[in-house]
């Protein structure tokens, strides 16, 4: 970045959006600052106010109002707790190389540091690997366990950033839900957007002016208990909104189990009493082709171990 205040754009990032070139290299937590910023015209390209999905040439300036010149380094020039430290290292690495790393992530953990948070998974791995550029390609729930996966450098992040939009990528999701399903496989369909707020919380809801999810379901196993009916399924969304799977679970009548955010209290009270805890949502596998050498990859993580008394 230059001192006056300006982004030029490189070759890496020629032909992509605005509002993405500069989550990339601004980091994603400040993407409600980036896109509201862009909207109000205090961010320029060549000092004329565009739109946050404008795309972008190499060579082009992009002005940057005072408010994001400062690097986003807050969290990581403060201690991250040896706790943090000492649990992000034991993450078992599903996959590494010079330009992606993928972990299993641990439920409980959240990806990025703030609200409230000292730090995250990604501020973590930044300082135990010395990654500076290390950045998410997509995220998991705090309470979400499974497959993450980062880039370690923008190029990559860049490449993999188009494959989420173009669909190349297959996210499959294993879910512990409540009741059983009448169709064994099917598919859900929604309109999403943040609702109203609830305990202080703001819920994602069905909303006719929300955002068109996908998603595609199959039952895998049937439990039953002498008070509690619960199923595994499989999930395969076809969008990344907040909280997809399990909004449009919970508005099917079949909970995640452990869901403390969406599922009723008497499924909660049932999923106790099981010895459950922790939302049932694991991210299992994850398909997709590599952004610089092109060879297919499957990578797949277990499920953590408070899953096998359910099972």
């Amino acid at each position: 970045m230059h001192e006056n205040g300006t982004l030029t754009v490189d070759q890496n990032e020629d032909g992509s959006r605005l509002d993405r070139v500069l989550i990339r290299h601004l980091g994603a937590s400040r993407r409600s600052l980036i896109l509201r910023l862009i909207r109000k015209g205090n961010v320029r390209v060549n000092k004329k106010r565009v739109k946050p999905e404008v795309h972008v040439a190499c060579g082009d300036l992009i002005f940057l109002p005072v408010s994001l010149r400062e690097p986003e380094q807050q969290l990581e020039k403060a201690a991250i707790p040896a706790s943090l430290l000492r649990k992000v290292e034991a993450m078992p690495v599903l996959f590494e190389d010079d330009w992606l790393l993928v972990v299993n992530k641990t439920a409980g953990l959240v990806v990025h540091g703030g609200s409230g948070h000292e730090g995250g998974l990604i501020e973590a791995l930044k300082e135990l690997r010395g990654l500076s550029d290390l950045r998410l390609a997509h995220r998991l729930d705090r309470d979400t366990s499974g497959v993450l996966l980062m880039a370690k450098n923008l190029e990559a992040l860049r490449r993999l950033t188009e494959s989420f939009r173009e669909r190349d990528m297959q996210k499959t999701y294993f879910a512990l839900i409540a009741g059983h399903p009448f169709a064994h496989a099917g598919r859900m369909t929604s309109k999403l957007a943040k609702g109203v707020v609830q305990g202080g919380e703001r819920m994602v809801i069905d909303s006719e002016e929300g955002k068109e999810s996908v998603t595609d379901y199959q039952v895998m196993i049937e439990y039953e208990s002498d008070d509690f009916d619960y199923a595994m399924v499989a999930l395969n969304p076809h969008s990344g909104r907040t909280h997809q799977l399990r909004v449009q679970l919970q508005n099917e009548g079949h909970s995640i189990l452990g869901d403390t955010k969406y599922a009723g209290k008497e499924e909660l009270a049932s999923y106790k009493s099981l010895g459950g805890r922790g939302l049932m949502l694991h991210a299992w596998r994850l398909r997709f082709n590599h952004p610089v050498t092109g060879k297919p990859l499957e990578l797949k993580a277990l499920w953590p171990d408070n899953w096998n008394q359910l099972l």
